[in-house]
């Protein structure tokens, strides 16, 4: 019997990826998270995201937004496409090659690793390598006889193992260490670890499409003789029944509980379970049926479509009300015919709840919680079994007759402790679970409180978690109860919860510095550093400002630095005032004003400049120490260059002054840069250092972002300190030499020919001069392109220029003007691309944009 288990929703159709071309046809498809990949039969790829949203009847639909497309540029048709998302990569095989390209932008990999020779492969969702950073691929060899197990890294490809097979594979799915390969006159299962082989069934490849796909670890769905879809472990042994397919099923695919198969007119759903076909779905001309982490997709050659599944609980829905499942009924419910309705509902939820206290006195948890929420019981008839559990101001008075003969806890128990806590726990467990359910409906205060007292009394960790979700917890009770349990933090957030916020925060600090004991949170001081940071009371931030900052600068700055980006700052939290106010912190100043410089990339002289000033006074510090060559003062100086590098805010002529007086040389150098005095620079770097790799250095970051004619020039003139008569040696030289090896491109090879000295080999420049070669060669050939498309474009407007001029044009006394519908008196006239006419002067007056169809409705209503 039929049962709807998925809905065919269209996800991509004809017209927004084949258009016009008819030629073109899908033939494979990836998917992976919002990413919908399609390779067609002329070589092209498309990328596509879906956005998934519901319709107000409650129907999944997806819209798919084009990405990009990629021409691989061999005409041959795209077989397989694979995303891997661990690596940001997509898989294709085309043209018996694997090519491994970006995700996103859909560009080869740099390396252009690829894996040739393939008709086929499958990817090891049960990778056996464990590097979370590649991926397993089994291929089937073009020409022999093998299947080849490949790592597939970001950047490279590496061949991992070999294995032979008896024949040539047709199909493959891979698990871990297990292939399960369909061959040409059979299935088999292989240990690529071992060898070792196990034969499955026959299979002819000659008359029908092999199916082989895994559906879960070490188990594949194989189609089997006689119309049949067969389950396999990689043991070679089959736990679960087959199902009964058509004959002509060429793709399948697993969405527990059902086996999706795929012919030319239908898509046929099947249970698991029973083994029965449960839905029918017309589907013509349908030749991919694939699954993606739990998406199923069908697709014609032009056309893509997602299987969605109803929801379980829907389908549990539909088996009831077609009365497909038996049910059995308990003693009171066959009274219901001799009952009326109303009486008998009124009558059975007070059973429920007798019952239900029955089996709660004999600590019958499990089952009295059932009874209760099928019997709707009023919470608080439960809650008054615990003394001082309800809150003091509640009004609740037991129901009559009672539904039970126990006064209290105390009484039901007999004073047995450990049965109390029992009860106890049962009621944190029952009231948790209904306080967001229709049961806890106007009684949301009475719960909460008493959550709240039972958490607290039993110190359970679940007392936090309640007091910074929502609750309805009455401080009227609330506060002293946790004040005597002790729970100084708890009541913190209570009070934080309820808007007062100063109370909290004194009863933290008062834990901080010890005057009260609550060892709720180790952390508490960094607790109220973060709530300090979020806190949107300014005046409560300043006035624990110094309190935070004097037990720790590091951590307290941060309720200035980690402060919502999207606050208002231009009162009390200021920047300058900020600035201001930490001048006698130290160590915070400087972490704020790199938050300023870093962080929010705020373009102010004085912030970078200030924070230069405190860099350099901390770099001076520690030289002063005597002997001092510690990771400190490296650290210092890395940071104090990294920001003269890259910043150019900071006051240049004041720091130079003062760097000058000391051996802080590469700093020297680096502010002689920002003042475009590259000679200077580059003369401490080379001769006062000596560091030939800082010059190269040098020259590329002071040229980045800026024209390439400023990098040559900074090359040119570090090669001439080099190669400069005054001051050459051998070491010199030697630097010059690597140079112009190192970066040719960089360099005039004229100008450069003329500075080397003329005792210089070819030999010694030979690099040079090659990559010289290659640059102009380059050069040469791209300007010759450059010309010949500038003809091309310049024939092409020749001859629509041409084209347009075939026409010819009738004026007569009977044509009127478009505009002011006067006839031509003159043969002189305005002629719009559309071939309307409009005299010289209606057309000046009338409008001064272009002519365009869009212009000639409203000329058209002015006249």
């Amino acid at each position: 019997m039929s049962v709807k288990a998925f809905e065919l929703v269209p996800v991509l159709e004809r017209d927004l990826l084949i258009g016009d071309k008819t030629w073109m046809t899908i033939d494979c498809i990836e998917c992976c998270g919002k990413n919908l990949y399609v390779g067609t039969n002329d070589c092209f790829i498309y990328h596509f995201l879906l956005e998934e949203k519901v319709s107000t009847s409650g129907r999944i639909l997806f819209t798919p937004i084009k990405q990009l497309h990629m021409y691989l540029g061999i005409k041959k048709a795209v077989n397989e496409l694979k995303a891997a998302s661990a690596l940001n990569r997509l898989l294709v095989l085309c043209d018996n090659t694997v090519t491994i390209l970006h995700m996103i932008n859909l560009e080869p990999i740099p390396s252009g690793a690829k894996i040739k020779g393939v008709t086929a492969f499958s990817v090891n969702e049960n990778p056996v390598t464990g590097d979370p950073f590649c991926v397993e691929v089994c291929t089937i060899s073009l020409k022999r006889k093998t299947v080849q197990i490949y790592a597939v890294h970001e950047d490279r490809v590496q061949l991992m193992k070999e294995v032979s097979t008896p024949e040539q594979p047709v199909a493959i799915a891979v698990d871990g260490y297990f292939l399960c390969l369909a061959m040409s006159t059979q299935y088999i299962i292989l240990c690529y670890n071992t060898g070792v082989s196990q034969n499955l069934f026959p299979f002819n490849s000659e008359e029908k499409q092999p199916i082989v796909k895994r559906i879960g670890r070490e188990e594949f769905l194989l189609a089997g003789p006689g119309a049949l879809g067969m389950f396999v472990t990689a043991a070679g042994i089959s736990q679960r029944a087959p199902v009964h397919w058509s004959e002509n099923v060429f793709g399948a695919a697993v969405c527990f509980p059902y086996v999706v198969a795929l012919d030319e007119e239908f898509v046929t759903v099947h249970s698991m379970l029973d083994q029965q076909q449960k839905q029918t779905i017309p589907f013509r001309g349908g030749h991919i049926l694939q699954d993606f982490e739990g998406k199923l997709i069908v697709a014609t050659s032009k056309e893509i479509h997602m299987l969605v599944p109803l929801p379980l609980e829907r389908q549990i829905q539909d088996l009831l009300a077609s009365r497909r499942v038996e049910e059995a009924l308990v003693l009171a419910k066959g009274a219901r015919r001799n009952i009326p309705k109303d009486k008998f509902q009124g009558m059975y939820r007070r059973i429920l709840q007798q019952a239900g206290f029955i089996q709660f006195g004999q600590l019958q948890f499990l089952e009295a919680k059932e009874l209760f929420r099928s019997g709707q019981l009023d919470v608080r008839e439960l809650m008054s079994l615990y003394p001082l559990l309800l809150p003091s101001t509640s009004t609740f008075i037991r129901s009559h007759p009672s539904l039970h003969e126990y006064a209290d806890l105390n009484q039901l128990m007999q004073g047995d402790q450990e049965k109390i806590t029992k009860c106890k726990r049962f009621l944190m467990s029952y009231l948790n679970e209904i306080r967001s359910t229709e049961v806890a409906n106007g009684y949301k205060e009475e719960i909460d409180t008493a959550l709240l007292k039972l958490y607290a009394e039993a110190n359970h960790d679940s007392l936090l978690d309640l007091l910074v979700s929502e609750n309805s917890c009455l401080l009227v009770d609330a506060v002293p109860w946790l004040e005597k349990c002790k729970k100084y933090f708890a009541l913190g957030l209570l009070y934080h919860y309820n808007g007062q916020n100063e109370a909290a925060l004194q009863l933290w600090v008062k834990i901080v510095d010890g005057q009260l004991q609550d060892a709720t949170r180790s952390d508490l001081f960094e607790y109220i550093v973060d709530f300090l940071s979020f806190c949107s009371n300014h005046e409560l931030v300043w006035k624990y400002t110094d309190w935070v900052l004097q037990r720790s600068e590091e951590v307290g700055i941060q309720i200035f630095t980690r402060r919502p980006l999207d606050e208002n700052q231009t009162t009390c939290m200021n920047p300058d005032d900020i600035v201001n106010y930490l001048h006698k912190y130290k160590k915070a100043i400087v972490v704020y004003l790199e938050h300023l410089v870093f962080e929010r990339n705020i373009q102010k002289e004085k912030f970078h400049t200030h924070l230069a000033i405190l860099y350099l006074d901390k770099v001076l510090d520690l030289q002063s120490q005597e002997g001092n060559v510690s990771e400190e003062l490296t650290s210092a100086r890395c940071t104090l260059k990294n920001l003269l590098q890259h910043s150019n805010l900071y006051r240049v002529h004041l720091l130079l002054g003062r760097v000058k007086e000391t051996n802080l040389f590469m700093e020297c150098a680096i502010l002689h840069g920002k003042l475009e005095e590259h000679e200077k620079a580059l003369e401490i770097l080379v001769h006062r250092l000596k560091d030939f790799q800082a010059a190269e250095d040098y020259c590329l970051w002071n040229s980045k972002d800026k024209d390439p004619s400023h990098r040559q020039k900074l090359f040119h003139m570090l090669l001439t300190l080099y190669l400069h008569p005054d001051v050459s040696s051998d070491e010199l030289i030697m630097a010059g030499v690597d140079l112009l090896n190192n970066h040719a491109v960089q360099f005039d090879a004229v100008r450069v020919l003329q500075l080397v000295p003329e005792e210089w080999s070819l030999q010694l420049l030979s690099p040079f001069l090659t990559k010289a070669m290659r640059g102009s060669f380059h050069a040469k050939y791209t300007a010759e392109l450059s010309s010949n498309l500038a003809r091309s474009e310049n024939l092409i407007f020749k001859y629509t220029k041409v084209k347009s001029r075939e026409g010819s044009i009738q004026l007569s006394d009977k044509k009127v003007c478009r505009v002011c519908c006067s006839y031509f008196t003159e043969p002189v006239f305005v002629r719009y691309p559309d071939g309307s006419l409009v005299h010289i002067h209606c057309a000046k007056k009338s409008h001064k944009l272009p002519a365009t169809k869009q212009n000639y409705a409203s000329l058209k209503n002015q006249s």
